[in-house]
C-alpha cells in the first residue's frame, strides 16, 4: 500500500508545481530524496544507558533501527574518548520517509506548545530544509510516562530542487505549516 503523501505528490503536487513554475516535464519537479533524523546525546559518555534509551525512542519514532554515531577524535577538555557513542542517526527513504513526514506534519508539529509555524529561513543554498525539535514527546509513539529525560532531535529534509523557492513550495504543498 502506498503512503498517503506519496499518492498526493503524484496526483496533486506534481501538476501544481508544473503549473506554478512552468515545468514542461514532470521529472523536473523537485522531490524529497531522504529525511535524516539525528539525536545528539553528549551525556552518553558518562552513562551508556542514555544512548540505548535514545536509540530505542528514535526507532519507535521513525520505524527504523538507528545507527550509533561515535566520536572520531578524542577531546580531553570534554572528557571524550575516541570511539565513544555521542548520538544516533536514521536516514529514511521511500515509503518510510513519506510516512514519517506525514506523522511529522499532521500529528507531531501541531502538538508543540505555543506553535506558530516553522521558520521560513531554514533552507540551505541547495534547497534542503532543516529543523530542530526540543522534545521527543510530541510524537505519539512515545509513551510520556516512560520518558526519563527529554531529548531533542534535528531533522533534515533533503530535496533535489534548484532553489529555495521550489523547496518551500514543495513542502508547503505537502502541508508543512510555515510561519506567516
Amino acid at each position: 500500500m502506498t503512503p498517503r503523501l506519496q499518492e498526493k505528490y503524484h496526483k496533486e503536487i506534481v501538476p501544481a508545481m508544473k503549473e506554478k513554475f512552468g515545468f514542461k516535464n514532470s521529472l523536473r519537479v523537485p522531490a524529497i530524496k531522504k529525511i535524516v533524523v539525528n539525536m545528539g546525546v553528549g551525556e552518553a559518555v558518562a552513562d551508556i544507558k542514555i544512548i540505548e534509551k535514545a536509540s530505542e525512542e528514535l526507532s519507535l519514532i521513525t520505524g527504523q533501527k538507528p545507527m550509533i554515531r561515535r566520536v572520531k577524535k578524542a577531546i580531553s577538555n570534554f572528557k571524550i574518548k575516541e570511539g565513544s557513542p555521542v548520538g544516533v542517526k536514521v536516514t529514511l527513504r521511500k515509503r518510510i520517509m513519506y510516512e514519517f513526514l506525514d506523522r511529522l506534519v499532521n500529528v507531531a508539529l501541531p502538538r508543540i506548545r505555543d506553535f506558530s509555524g516553522m521558520p521560513n529561513n531554514s533552507f540551505d543554498e541547495a534547497g534542503n530544509y532543516s529543523l530542530g525539535i526540543t522534545d521527543q514527546t510530541i510524537f505519539s509513539e512515545i509513551d510520556v510516562d516512560k520518558v526519563t529525560r527529554t531529548q531533542g532531535m534535528d531533522i533534515s529534509i533533503v530535496m533535489n530542487s534548484r532553489n529555495k523557492e521550489e523547496s518551500r513550495e514543495l513542502l508547503r504543498l505537502f502541508g508543512m505549516p510555515f510561519a506567516a
